[in-house]
């Protein structure tokens, strides 16, 4: 039973962790058929939003945006981006912890839900949980805004069966769009 559970932790924590990857890698990206030189640098001050200790247990929270390639994108939960899941012609995707949905208070939680954002069909950030079990979400950069504009980022969940299993996964992500 416990390594069933181990390779089920296992197992979201790779997609939850490729998910992320991805994100990370488009951040940034321009399309060049919509570029306009004023949106370039409004792009590159919103591409990636970092915030330490924002949400359950002190874990901390990202927000990446980037423009729609000319090819099918895809947000965290797999819905197809088009022009009305934008905001100001850029697409988002975000990861957060936030305490279990559903769960009342004083009942026993096995970590909080690992939650997605992206943007609805009106523009409106929407939160869909991606995974339960997750007791932390910690993000470090590492060369911030080194010349060649890339940024590398350390990715670690932390996760939790709620009883004997702990194990922590992290993956080391680098931008590839930004200038």
């Amino acid at each position: 039973m416990e390594y069933e559970k181990t390779q089920t932790l296992i197992s979201e924590a790779e997609r939850a962790l490729e998910l992320m990857g991805r994100a990370i890698r488009m951040a940034g990206y321009r399309n060049l058929k919509s570029h306009q030189p004023r949106m370039a640098q409004k792009i590159s001050n919103a591409a990636i939003v970092l915030q330490k200790k924002a949400g359950h247990q002190g874990s901390d929270s990202l927000v990446i945006r980037h423009e729609l390639s000319s090819g099918i994108d895809f947000d965290c939960v797999g819905n197809v981006l088009s022009g009305e899941r934008t905001k100001n012609n850029l697409a988002l995707q975000g990861f957060l912890v936030e305490r279990q949905a559903g769960i009342s208070k004083g009942a026993k939680v096995n970590g909080g839900s690992l939650m997605c954002q992206s943007l609805d069909r009106q523009g409106r950030i929407q939160n869909t949980t991606l995974m339960n079990g997750v007791n932390s979400l910690s993000v470090h950069e590492f060369n911030s805004y080194s010349g060649s504009g890339q940024r590398s980022f350390r990715v670690r969940l932390e996760m939790t069966d709620g009883a004997s299993i702990q194990r922590e996964y992290e993956r080391t992500f680098t931008t590839r769009n930004l200038l």
